[in-house]
């Protein structure tokens, strides 16, 4: 599967994005999807994922309240909106699919998006 995100940018502490992610190729609700993002110096981390239908979400504890995935599998679509951003939050954004229905493990995704910028000015 091919995936190609979108939606990145500058803004500032407060302000809100929405990041989309788009896939191809194959059946997209075949897939558990997941938003990863990497700070520079830093490992990539999971920052949100969502099953296969879109009924079960997991998000990591410092976006949690703040960010959601959601999925349109008829779009072949992931999204992430992100509200209340902080600087701590500036990265590239990575969606990401896993066979399995549910993953927050970086292993386990075996496709990846090319990434997005967001930067957060304080």
């Amino acid at each position: 599967v091919q995936l190609q995100a979108s939606g990145g940018g500058l803004v500032q502490a407060g302000d809100s994005l929405r990041l989309s992610c788009t896939a191809s190729g194959r059946t997209f609700s075949n897939y558990g999807m997941g938003w990863f993002r990497q700070a520079p110096g830093k490992e990539r981390e999971v920052v949100g994922v969502i099953s296969w239908s879109g009924g079960i979400t997991n998000y990591e504890d410092s976006v949690k309240g703040r960010f959601t995935i959601s999925r349109d599998n008829a779009g072949n679509t992931v999204y992430l909106q992100m509200n209340s951003l902080k600087p701590e939050d500036t990265a590239v954004y990575y969606c990401a699919a896993t066979s399995r229905r549910l993953s927050v493990l970086r292993n386990d995704y075996a496709y990846w998006g090319q990434g997005t910028l967001v930067t957060v000015s304080s």
